[in-house]
């Protein structure tokens, strides 16, 4: 493993304090190594011998130089945040109140919380070179979404970059939040920790798409907490990474929480994408909503690994978890984990997970009205995935994310 490593600590740190400590969390990660298969939360992606077999030396990431303007989404109105490689550039918070709305660089002495039972967690305390920290403060309704530009440049051949974020909606407050991942096709890997704090009655809509296709390897573990009354919207539309796991576990810690997870994913060939989840219902009359949908081609992986768990207090919870998966080629594989964990006996909950082909009568009738295959392979594609719009109740977000959607059935 050390040989896989090529580790430079002294570029990364600010002092003989801060390498040694980063030293003892990079020593605890190297005496476990990646995860594979023995790992249950791995359980379907051996991440040990993926990335053996796409990489021999990985150097961690510390240039932060960046000469290039990125182009803005144009015709939608928004605030942005810069990040590039990792780091945190800058913002523009343009319509809001600045006093409202605080965004700074991750403070690297700030520790984030634990991840338990993550290896991956040490290797990020060990080379983490920042991120980004959002706080919207009480009473305050951002009037625009924010949309992070999240750019990595050609330098990345070989390199892993770990970066950590902190999310705080105070009471009475909400957020949408827009990551736009921007790739000049690089091999790389990334390993993010991000931290969420959702206090009562507030509410916090985030997105994930992915402009281009990439060679790049993503990991991000999520870990949140929400108050009374709050609601949690994550829609997940990072299709065209080589690589990708986004393992998330939500504490509903206060009565009448609500935890929204959907994703509509198009894979192509020799792609790997798991979501994982685990909904943790802690308090009375909480509601809980995923719904996890994949298109395979070729020879793509799809991994939905979810569970929910209802602690015995936590009675009239509605906890609702269903994947589909439309496989288009005999190679593509997809495996589902869904789990149920409960200890409450006045409860509402259902999990399930179907994957089929395509419906070829469909196929057929389309064709009969002058529809040519190709054509109507993908309007049968859009319709599984369009779905996932159902609970995007603004019309401006819906119509960028519809047209991420259908550049990615493109690429399939």
């Amino acid at each position: 493993m050390e040989q896989l490593f090529n580790i430079n600590l002294k570029k990364i740190s600010s002092s003989k304090e801060e390498e040694a400590d980063r030293q003892k969390n990079l020593n605890s990660f190297l005496e476990t190594g990646l995860p594979n298969k023995k790992d249950e939360n791995w359980k379907f992606t051996d991440l040990n011998q993926i990335i053996k077999g796409n990489f021999k030396n990985i150097i961690n990431n510390h240039e932060s130089s960046f000469d290039k303007k990125i182009q803005l989404i144009e015709d939608f109105e928004h605030n942005s945040i810069i990040l590039v490689n990792g780091f945190y550039k800058s913002s523009d918070i343009k319509f809001e109140e600045k006093e409202k709305v605080k965004i700074e660089k991750f403070n690297l002495s700030e520790e984030i919380i634990e991840h338990p039972n993550n290896n991956l967690y040490c290797l990020n305390k060990a080379l983490t070179i920042g991120g980004f920290k959002i706080e919207i403060k009480e009473n305050y309704k951002c009037k625009k979404p924010i949309i992070i530009y999240n750019y990595f440049n050609s330098n990345l051949e070989n390199k892993i970059i770990n970066n950590s974020n902190k999310i705080k909606i105070n009471k009475n407050s909400n957020l949408t939040l827009i990551e736009y991942n921007i790739d000049e096709n690089s091999k790389f890997i990334k390993n993010t920790f991000e931290n969420l704090e959702l206090e009562d009655n507030s509410i916090f809509k985030s997105f994930t798409i992915q402009k281009t296709k990439s060679k790049g390897y993503f990991y991000k573990s999520i870990l949140g907490s929400q108050g009374n009354n709050s609601s949690y919207h994550n829609f997940i539309l990072s299709s065209g990474l080589k690589f990708n796991k986004v393992d998330i576990e939500m504490n509903l810690i206060r009565e009448k929480s609500n935890c929204f997870i959907l994703s509509g994913l198009g894979l192509g060939k020799n792609e790997h994408q798991e979501i994982k989840t685990q909904i943790n219902h802690l308090a009375p009359n909480c509601r809980s909503y995923q719904k996890i949908k994949n298109v395979l081609e070729g020879d793509s992986n799809g991994v939905y690994q979810g569970k929910i768990f209802v602690k015995d207090i936590a009675q009239k919870t509605d906890a609702y978890q269903l994947s589909k998966a439309l496989i288009l080629n005999n190679k593509a594989e997809f495996n589902a984990k869904p789990e149920l964990e409960i200890y409450a006996d006045d409860v509402k909950c259902s999990h399930g997970s179907t994957s089929g082909s395509v419906d070829e009568d469909a196929i057929h009738y389309l064709m009969t009205r002058g529809i040519e295959l190709k054509k109507a392979k993908k309007l049968l594609i859009n319709g599984f995935l369009s779905e996932i719009f159902e609970n995007i109740p603004e019309e401006k977000i819906k119509a960028l994310l519809e047209k991420s959607i259908e550049e990615q059935i493109d690429g399939i």
